[in-house]
Order: C-alpha cells, then structure tokens, then sequence
C-alpha cells in the first residue's frame, strides 16, 4: 500500500509538472507574440518621429532665410517642456551635465 501511494504521489508530482510546462510553452508563445507586435509598435512611431524631425527641419529658417541643417542642429526637449533647436555640439554637452544631475539626485 505504501509503495502504491508513493508511485500515486510520483504520477501526480509528473502530471503536475508536464502540466505546467504546457503551460509555461503557452505563456512563452503568448510573450513571443506580444514582443513581436511590440517591436512593431516601436518601430512605426520610430519611423513617424523620423518623418516628424525630418518635417520640422524642412520648415526651419535661420536669421537670413536660409534653412536650417539638420546635420548641425538638433531638436531638443528640456525637461519643463519647451522645445528648442541647438547646435549638435551644445546638445552633446547638456545631456553630459543633465546625466550629472541625475546621478547626484540619485
């Protein structure tokens, strides 16, 4: 009797186990899909803000009419919310002592 219960535990101990591995198969393919319409997502608004920068630059005038190179500025977002347009080697800078802050507040 005693052997019957032990191999009886042991059956269901596999049964539990093979169940969950079908089950962890099934969350694994759901995480797969998930991961995959995200990455999609992620690419599309890429592609749209890509298109936006691009956008912007186009309409962009200096002093003297001329339009602004993308290639020597950036668009830059300040952490109030306004939004400017600074040359490539200032952007560089700020966010070098912007990281600074953020490790001191930290």
């Amino acid at each position: 009797v005693a052997a019957q219960k032990c191999r009886k535990r042991k059956l269901n101990a596999i049964l539990n186990l093979e169940e969950d591995v079908c089950n962890l198969q099934t969350q694994k393919e759901s995480l797969k899909k998930e991961h995959s319409q995200c990455s999609r997502s992620i690419n599309q608004i890429k592609q749209k803000l890509n298109n936006l920068y691009h956008d912007i630059f186009s309409r962009l005038r200096d002093d003297q009419g001329r339009p602004v190179n993308p290639r020597q500025y950036v668009i830059h977002c300040s952490s109030n919310g306004s939004v400017s347009i600074i040359p490539k080697h200032l952007d560089k800078s700020e966010q070098k002592q912007d990281n600074r802050k953020e490790q001191k507040q930290k």
